[in-house]
This record gives structure tokens, C-alpha cells and sequence, in this order.
């Protein structure tokens, strides 16, 4: 069985030294409760959750599955135990309002349980994490009474929450969505139609399921402008049926079949038919998409927390079979004499595989607890413009943390199945399950592409590119205050230089796009992705700075810092050269993508 320990030393790091967790929660209203104290023991007790309780499912979750009988899922063995004990542990409302029920902590210590959870068993930490979305979606956007009605309940997790977007024929283009909402006398709705792949869409875990569903009133307009929102319980809150205490009569949605999937066997992706299902309207007729970004925006960071984790998972289990798997000798002379051969660490391409998946691990936290401390600021911050530069740097982030962490994270699982050889491609090891759990976190919540999209066209030339340049100007901010400091020049300068030239390459799709619209898809994916390995080599560089100043002042943990600044190297001579290959790929323009018609591109072959 795959092991895990929640990297706890190198969370304090990023927490502590490098972003500061400790000035930055004092600066925030309520953010004193989250003493360096709490902030550890939480963290200590999220690890052993994780680990003792959550791990040892995983493997036999992805084996059982879930199963359909009559409308109702049942969840794998132990799943329905583990999620209680995640409920009297207080983990939902870890940072909920105390007005719903909640501890009020900063959203930056969930994010960091969640981490944990992702890489300890991600199909059973779906069941929980949609929903923080769909609480916030009602924290926004819901009307007094239905925050009376769902929020506490959702905050102590005896409900759980869903969003309802995705129907068979559509996906991403939601202003085609058929689902319907017709006004009822009494001021609900009657809501018909079927969405699929609704992840946790039915399950044995909690009294309540809580839908969030997009469809469309009798007098919508044509496309997206169209969609309205609407909350449709499985069961009917007790206020509207008379009874007390429990829920009431069971709604018309039922889950009409389960997905078979590649991966996350463990939850359950639902059919989700809705039969003239009393809804209740969430926000303003027709306005449904606004409020469901709420939702989403929460719900695209915690993918990319998906991809961190699934990274770390892997990295942690390449690393313990390497230096005890023998095979071969060193190229440069034994490494173990007293062994018939060597540990594989030993070999240089075996380090490439694990520095590639520990640089993706360790620069993927730093990525998102930097957008953690956003988050925090947008929510809860007292300074005006302070929230609004972290609302303009949230929303240039959100699209890198989901599409980037998300990519990396399913390249650094294949690593780990590499480190093993042949082991990896055996159930047994649970190297193969963290792939394919992994692959689906580069589609759901919006596809590579579509976040590629949304970085590129919506955040950046939208804005004109002043989105852009409040990032980009931190970190030229930083290059010019290091770039006389001993030691960081390897660092500065290939980031100064990259920072300027995603300025330039973001001018000149501009001028393109001016031409042709489509330059910009044609572009989109590798410029996010050129973004994401400037964005790390960015982190991974104050990183080396700051682990340079602790060895400067002495340390006990010398190795540590060494190890922090060696992981920095290996990133900049290895992987941060990616960009020379997307930035080529983004120069070459779109025409070789789009020369080929659609019906020629089957010529040879008959379909």
C-alpha cells in the first residue's frame, strides 16, 4: 500500500518564512485566532487524519467503488465512518462564518487541509469539497432565508453540496443548457431536465444533498445571458413541509445512473434527472452564471490543490521505493559495495524523475499558498485597494493554479510510475491509481484549454493587459532588489529576463489577435502554460533567497535550506527552459494550425 506523510516541514516553510503566515493573519479581522499555535496544531492533526484515516481507503475504494440501487449510492467500506469522524473532527466549518456555525478561521488553513486530503485519497475528499463551493455560492448570492436554511447545515457537514452545470449535449458552452425552471404559485420552481457528471451528485454520506442547478425561466433570453440559478435540496428543508429537525419529503431528483470511470472510482459521478423538482432561485432571474462562479472560481483552485496533491503523493512513494529498490551499479563506481547493487537514486535519470516531481510539489504549494493569501484578503481584508490588487492578481492566478498544477501534476504521477519500472504498472504499488485519479483533474472545472483561454483572453487582453502587469510588476520589484544580493544572480537574471519577454509576447499576441481572433486559441495553451513556469521560477527564487538568508544566520537545519536552494537550481537549468519551446510554439502563430480543412483531415482513412 502507498504510504503518505503530509510534508509538514516544508508546509511550515512556505507558511512561516516565506509568505509570512503569521503577520499576514494578524493583519486580517479574526485572523488573530490563527496563532502560529493553532495554525500547528491543525496542521498536525489535518496529517494524522489524512494518513490514519483517509490513506488506508484509498486503494480499496478505487477497487469497490460505488453502487447504484434503486436512486440511492452507496459509498465504498469505511467511507461513511471517515466522513463522520471528518464531521466531529469540525473540519467543515474549519473556515466557515461563526454566524453559520463555523470556527472563522482564514480560507488559506482549509486550502492547506485539502492538500492533504488530495493526496491521501482525492475520490473521498470530493465528497466534502464541493461543499465550501456551494456554501459560498449562498453566502454571496443566497437570500436571508436561504442562508438560514442550508448554510449552517452545509457548514457542519451533515449536508453536502453540488453543482449541477454539465448536460449531454453540453459542456462547456453552457447557453445551451435545456434544463428548465417554471414558476410555481407559492414563488419556487419546478426544475426538469438531466445534468451529468455531477461528482458526489448522490451518496450514503450525509442527511442532505444540497444541488446548485443552472436552467433556464420561460422568458430567457437566447445563450448564456439565459441561465439562472436555483437550489434544489434531494430532500426538502423541514420548514417547508412542517416537519422538525430532519429533513423532510424527498425532492423529484434521483440519480438515474453512475459514470464508469478511468479513475476516482471511489466517487461517485452522477446522472442526475430532475422531474419537476422544487427549486428555489439563487440571485436574480437570469443572472445564474454570475453566481455560479463563485462556485467555480473556489472550485478551479482546489483542482489545482488536486494536481498539487496527487504530485506529492507520487513523490513521496517514487522516493521511498528508490533508495530501496538495487539495481545496477553506479556509472561512477559503487554506491553500496556491501549490496549486490545499488539503490536506483543513485542514477542520474532516476533523480531527473524525482527532482521533476519534488520541484512540481514543492513550487505547486508555494503557488498555492501565495493564492491562498489572496484569498484570505479578498474575503476578509479591511483595506480597499489592498482587496481589490489581490481580486486582480485571484483572478490572473485561478486559470495557472487549475491548468498549470493540474498538468505538472499529472506528468509528475507518470514519473512516479517510471521511478518504478514495471512495479509501477501493478495495481498493488498504487502507482497506477494516482495517474489515472490524475487525469481527470485536466478536465473537470473547465479543461486546459478553457482556462488557457480564460488566462489569455479574458484576464490578460480583456484587461489590456493591466492584469498582467500588476504580477509583473512584483516581480521585476524583486529582481531589482536582489540583483546585487551574493549568490541569487543565477536566479535573477534568467527571471528578469523572462519577466520582460512575457510582457513582449503578451504585446504581440495582442497585435495579432487585433487580426485574427483566432491567434489567440491557437496561442492560448502554451502561453498559459509558459505563464505557470514563470510564475514558479518566481516562488522558487524568493524560495532560494530565503533559504539563503537562514543559512546565513546559522542554522540547525542546514540541509533543509540546502536542499530548498539545490531544488531551485535544478528547476531553473531544467525546467523553467520549457518556456524557450512555448514561446517558439506561440510565435509560430496559428495558420500550420488551422491550413488543414476539417474534411481533409481524415484523407487515408474512411470513417
Amino acid at each position: 500500500m502507498p504510504d503518505y506523510q503530509a510534508p509538514l516541514r516544508d508546509m511550515r516553510f512556505v507558511m512561516e518564512e516565506l509568505l509570512d503566515y503569521p503577520a499576514h493573519y494578524a493583519r486580517l479581522p479574526g485572523g488573530e485566532e490563527a496563532t502560529p499555535d493553532v495554525v500547528a496544531a491543525i496542521l498536525e492533526e489535518g496529517g494524522r487524519f489524512a494518513r490514519e484515516v483517509l490513506l488506508p481507503l484509498n486503494q480499496s475504494g478505487d477497487r469497490e467503488g460505488c453502487l447504484l440501487e434503486g436512486g440511492e449510492v452507496k459509498t465504498p467500506r469505511g467511507f461513511k465512518a471517515a466522513y463522520r469522524q471528518y464531521v466531529e473532527g469540525g473540519w467543515p466549518g474549519l473556515a466557515a462564518s461563526p454566524d453559520h456555525g463555523g470556527q472563522g478561521l482564514p480560507p488559506s488553513l482549509s486550502m492547506v487541509l485539502s492538500e492533504m486530503i488530495c493526496s491521501a485519497n482525492l475520490a473521498w475528499g470530493m465528497y466534502p469539497g464541493l461543499s465550501h463551493g456551494a456554501a459560498d455560492a449562498l453566502r454571496h448570492h443566497g437570500t436571508a432565508e436561504q442562508q438560514a436554511t442550508y448554510l449552517t447545515k452545509l457548514v457542519e457537514g451533515t449536508w453536502t453540496g453540488t453543482m449541477c452545470l454539465t448536460e449531454p449535449h453540453c459542456g462547456t458552452d453552457l447557453g445551451l443548457i435545456k434544463t428548465r425552471a417554471v414558476p410555481r404559485d407559492d414563488g419556487s420552481y419546478d426544475v426538469t431536465g438531466t445534468k451529468i457528471f455531477i461528482s458526489a451528485g448522490e451518496h450514503d454520506l450525509a442527511e442532505n444533498i444540497v444541488h446548485l442547478v443552472l436552467a433556464k425561466l420561460p422568458d430567457a433570453p437566447e445563450g448564456s445571458r439565459g441561465i439562472s440559478l436555483f437550489v434544489v435540496p434531494k430532500y426538502l428543508p423541514e420548514h417547508l413541509t412542517g416537519e422538525q429537525g430532519e429533513p423532510g419529503a424527498r425532492n423529484g431528483v434521483v440519480c438515474g445512473s453512475l459514470e464508469h470511470k478511468m479513475g476516482i472510482h471511489g466517487n461517485a459521478t452522477c446522472v442526475m434527472n430532475f422531474d419537476g423538482a422544487r427549486g428555489f432561485l439563487v440571485g436574480r432571474p437570469h443572472k445564474g452564471l454570475a453566481c455560479m462562479f463563485t462556485m467555480m472560481n473556489a472550485a478551479r483552485i482546489g483542482v489545482g490543490i488536486q494536481g498539487l496533491g496527487l504530485a506529492e503523493a507520487s513523490f513521496q512513494n517514487a522516493l521511498a521505493y528508490a533508495r530501496d529498490r538495487l539495481q545496477m551499479r553506479s556509472l561512477d563506481g559503487a554506491k553500496a559495495p556491501d549490496k549486490p547493487a545499488d539503490p536506483i537514486i543513485v542514477h542520474p535519470d532516476v533523480r531527473r524523475m524525482l527532482l521533476t516531481q519534488k520541484a512540481f510539489a514543492e513550487g505547486g504549494r508555494m503557488l498555492v499558498l501565495y493564492t491562498a493569501q489572496l484569498v484570505d484578503v479578498v474575503e476578509h481584508g479591511e483595506d480597499v485597494a489592498e482587496r481589490e490588487r489581490a481580486d486582480t492578481l485571484l483572478g490572473l492566478l485561478t486559470p495557472i493554479v487549475k491548468a498549470f498544477l493540474t498538468e505538472v501534476g499529472f506528468e509528475a504521477t507518470n514519473e512516479g510510475v517510471q521511478v518504478f519500472g514495471g512495479h509501477g504498472f501493478i495495481q498493488e504499488w498504487g502507482m497506477e491509481q494516482l495517474v489515472r485519479d490524475a487525469r481527470i483533474t485536466r478536465l473537470y472545472e473547465g479543461t486546459t484549454g478553457i482556462q488557457a483561454l480564460d488566462l489569455l483572453g479574458r484576464k490578460v487582453l480583456m484587461s489590456q493587459g493591466e492584469t498582467l502587469k500588476a504580477f509583473t510588476r512584483e516581480i521585476h520589484k524583486f529582481c531589482q532588489a536582489e540583483q546585487s544580493t551574493p549568490g541569487m544572480a543565477e536566479f535573477v537574471r534568467p527571471l528578469a529576463k523572462l519577466n520582460a519577454e512575457w510582457g513582449e509576447l503578451t504585446m504581440g499576441l495582442g497585435m495579432k489577435a487585433m487580426n485574427d481572433r483566432d491567434e489567440v486559441g491557437a496561442a492560448s495553451v502554451d502561453y498559459l502554460m509558459y505563464a505557470g513556469y514563470v510564475t514558479l521560477a518566481y516562488l522558487f527564487a524568493r524560495a532560494a533567497r530565503q533559504a539563503r538568508s537562514a543559512l546565513e544566520a546559522g542554522t540547525g537545519e542546514a540541509a533543509f535550506y540546502r536542499t530548498k536552494i539545490d531544488t531551485a537550481r535544478f528547476y531553473f537549468e531544467r525546467l523553467l527552459p520549457r518556456t524557450r519551446g512555448h514561446k517558439q510554439a506561440i510565435e509560430a502563430g496559428g495558420d500550420s494550425l488551422m491550413a488543414i480543412s476539417a474534411e481533409d483531415f481524415g484523407l487515408g482513412f474512411e470513417i
